[in-house]
């Protein structure tokens, strides 16, 4: 398991009273707990325009390796292989995620510029991300697929890194679950809803993809414009040290606990999520039987996407309310792991949409708290974006390595395989947080 390290993550030393400062101290003194300066165009517009922007990025996470790379790989390398083929390719994604966006917090944390430190890297990212599906599009081998997939993987990243730092970086400790219940209906409805559109694209890979670009970019860039950051010309630039960085790759969970269990919790219920939703292509044709997936996925997506938005607009505001978010994440396990056993025993489409609501109603209350959870086990406000970066990989890799991942378990022991992992992993996942301190 990737995990972050020692030195990274210790709380670095104020910067001297006669250093540039920004508008206070917030960023030489501040932890993930602390509360940060208020956004220059007021925290209602912030809470409204997170949504657009985590729909932007994760239409793409949704569509493509859900829906429509599959069927890339299905369509140019054949049907025979079609599985080893998707395993390959989303593993060497997979890797280039995991790395991406630490990667991209190091540099967004040291970024000083007029318009702050993650603007510049949230357009730059879209960008780059939206040529590299254009990229995609016009591949046709395993080996161009790769590297096309690969190139998308990094862009984005690097634009989602510093967007998950608005969270620390300007909202208050009081809100975060509000926040985070909307940024999790953003990423949800952009996920679910990407299959859905992405399904309409089945036949038309390549105008799904540019339409995908083409919004992603359009959508992150009024973000920036309507959500201004303070100027981060006066920050004091700081080193770049390699064997530092490298480090940020192992935690001592002695030393860091916390943030050691938050990055374990995540990355275990992720995994065993998308371990099972994110096969689902394969597992409506090959396991259920349905001849025409792409008539019935946005049934599903609209039926996950439902119990999502539910349960994630209870379960943030609630959390903040009752002071809580332990409790919440427990629970969101029991329900992702209680409809994981719906297709073993109902191996039928009916079992398959009652799974897939059930599941998103969990998925959505774990999202929803996670995030706010997560944010205040920050150790220090000078590497919020590398943090979580670092943290982050518990969420993105597993959307991309569960192909891989389901891949070696479905050439196993068949699809059936997948429910129990998904299942065991979902638990586990909900148990490592109860170790942590630093929030109830």
């Amino acid at each position: 398991m990737t995990t972050p390290s020692d030195s990274a993550l210790a709380p670095e030393p104020a910067l001297p009273p006669t250093s540039p400062m920004t508008e206070n101290t917030f960023v030489a003194t501040a932890a993930g707990n602390d509360d940060p300066p208020a956004p220059i165009k007021g925290l209602r517009r912030l809470l409204g325009w997170i949504i657009p922007a985590n729909l932007g990025i994760f239409l793409i996470w949704g569509a493509v390796p859900g829906i429509l790379l599959p069927q890339q790989v299905t369509v140019v390398l054949g049907e025979e292989n079609k599985v080893a083929n998707l395993a390959i390719i989303a593993t060497i994604g997979a890797f280039a995620a995991m790395i991406a966006q630490p990667i991209a917090g190091q540099i967004s944390d040291r970024t000083r510029s007029r318009f702050g430190r993650r603007a510049p890297w949230i357009v730059i990212g879209s960008l780059a991300g939206g040529l590299s599906l254009v990229g995609l599009a016009f591949a046709n081998s395993l080996v161009g697929i790769a590297i096309a997939w690969t190139l998308v993987q990094i862009a984005y990243n690097f634009a989602q890194g510093p967007l998950s730092a608005i969270l620390p970086d300007r909202v208050l400790l009081k809100r975060r679950g509000l926040f985070a219940a909307l940024s999790g209906i953003g990423l949800m409805v952009g996920a679910l809803g990407g299959q859905i559109v992405g399904s309409m694209f089945f036949n038309s890979i390549a105008v799904g993809y540019v339409t995908f670009a083409v919004i992603s970019l359009v959508v992150l860039t009024l973000f920036v414009v309507f959500n201004p950051d303070y100027s981060s010309t006066k920050l004091q630039p700081e080193p770049f040290r390699l064997g530092d960085f490298l480090r940020t790759f192992w935690v001592n969970p002695i030393q860091h606990p916390d943030f050691f269990w938050a990055f374990t919790g995540r990355l275990l219920l992720y995994t065993g999520y998308f371990a099972v939703t994110g096969y689902q292509l394969f597992i409506l044709t090959d396991y259920i039987g349905v001849e025409n997936p792409e008539s019935v996925i946005p049934i599903l997506g609209l039926l996950s996407l439902v119990g999502i938005v539910i349960s994630t607009v209870v379960s943030g505001p609630l959390s903040d309310r009752v002071g809580r978010r332990k409790p919440f994440v427990f629970g969101s396990s029991v329900f992702v792991g209680l409809a994981m056993l719906i297709p073993i025993v109902m191996p039928t489409l009916e079992g398959w949409m009652l799974m897939t609501f059930i599941a998103g109603f969990g998925f959505g209350m774990f999202q929803a708290v996670d995030t706010a959870l997560i944010s205040e086990v920050l150790p220090s406000a000078r590497s919020f974006a590398k943090d979580l970066g670092v943290v982050n990989i518990a969420a993105t890799l597993p959307q991309t390595l569960a192909p891989a991942v389901a891949g070696a378990i479905v050439l196993s022991f068949g699809y059936v395989g997948l429910f129990p992992v998904g299942i065991v992993l979902s638990i586990l996942g909900a148990f490592a947080v109860w170790p942590i301190k630093a929030t109830r």
